[in-house]
């Protein structure tokens, strides 16, 4: 599997070219040939046919799969000289040098962005004055991304400030990366150093991050399988039932859940399954007057009876 985003943007390109040299070739193949699995490569074809030489579709990879062989109905196509209008041009401009700036950028990709975006300015010509008014920021979460990308590339440890919605908390731990994923969110995979254990890191929740001199080393780990999601609770996991107020909606957000109704308030009333339901003991608190269990019956007692003896130890103070 690829180690990161830049990787598998690597691995892509190198596939065109592969794929026009080796009409009908067998998908076994193609996957040996790149040295993943065959899921992998069939990921990366329906990716493929979003590609092409035209911002506006005219002329995007016409690439497809029985699930034996891979065909690509129109490679001559796509190999005429390339035409910018002036529009493309521009936009590819400012994607360009908002690219450039991004910070953790290896050095040796961002030479070759910048003598590329110089040879396309000066094709370019008139386009490229237009795009030089132009300009884009990125927000945190691109820098946070180009940084763990630069730790898993240089192998290096991560020093990281982080939120937990759950606990409303921010805690400062060292982690070496696995990888990138996204998963409706992008998110870091690690090996925590606080915990000595393997946690997934939602990027935008990073609210700082420094790259340590020490080798990142994380043990031997089987890397999950993410097609059907982050998390997978079971079918027969026991049910609960959650109402939240609308300060309480980031809990659909975290937790996994079967369905969120919306309620008049503007909350939700959300479902959702756990092994351990008495684990959502700690969100009842978490929540307090945003939200509250209300099925099972018995861990609703329990919840009230943890916040009323919550209470009690306060008024004692």
């Amino acid at each position: 599997m690829a180690a990161n985003a830049i990787d598998q943007t690597r691995r892509m390109l190198s596939l065109v070219t592969y794929l026009r040299e080796r009409p009908g070739a067998h998908v076994a193949d193609v996957a040996r040939a790149f040295g993943i699995t065959e899921d992998e490569l069939i990921s990366d074809l329906d990716v493929l046919p979003m590609c092409g030489t035209s911002f506006r579709g005219g002329d995007l990879l016409d690439i497809d799969t029985d699930g034996d062989r891979i065909w690509w109905h129109n490679p001559d196509d796509v190999a005429a000289p390339l035409r910018l209008a002036a529009d493309e041009a521009t936009a590819l401009l400012v994607a360009a040098r908002a690219v450039a700036t991004l910070p953790g950028l290896r050095e040796s990709d961002r030479d070759a962005l910048l003598r590329a975006t110089a040879k396309l300015e000066a094709a370019a010509g008139e386009a490229a004055g237009a795009s030089a008014r132009l300009s884009v920021t990125f927000e945190s979460e691109g820098g946070v991304f180009a940084e763990v990308d630069r730790a898993i590339s240089e192998r290096r440890r991560l020093w990281v400030r982080y939120y937990s919605p759950a606990r409303d908390e921010l805690t400062e731990r060292e982690v070496d990366p696995i990888r990138l994923f996204a998963v409706g969110h992008t998110y870091m995979e690690a090996w925590c150093r606080l915990s000595e254990a393997r946690r997934t890191f939602r990027l935008d929740r990073v609210v700082e991050i420094r790259i340590l001199d020490e080798h990142a080393a994380p043990p031997e780990l089987e890397l999950r399988d993410l097609s059907e999601g982050l998390v997978h609770p079971s079918a027969d996991d026991p049910e609960v039932v959650v109402e939240v107020g609308p300060g309480g909606r980031w809990v659909a957000e975290y937790y996994p859940h079967d369905r969120a109704e919306e309620l008049q308030d503007g909350g939700l009333r959300i479902t959702l399954r756990t092994p351990d339901p008495a684990s959502l003991r700690r969100l009842a608190l978490r929540l307090g007057s945003d939200g509250r269990i209300v099925a099972p019956v018995e861990l609703a007692d329990s919840a009230r009876t943890a916040a009323a003896a919550a209470l009690a130890a306060y008024e004692g103070v």
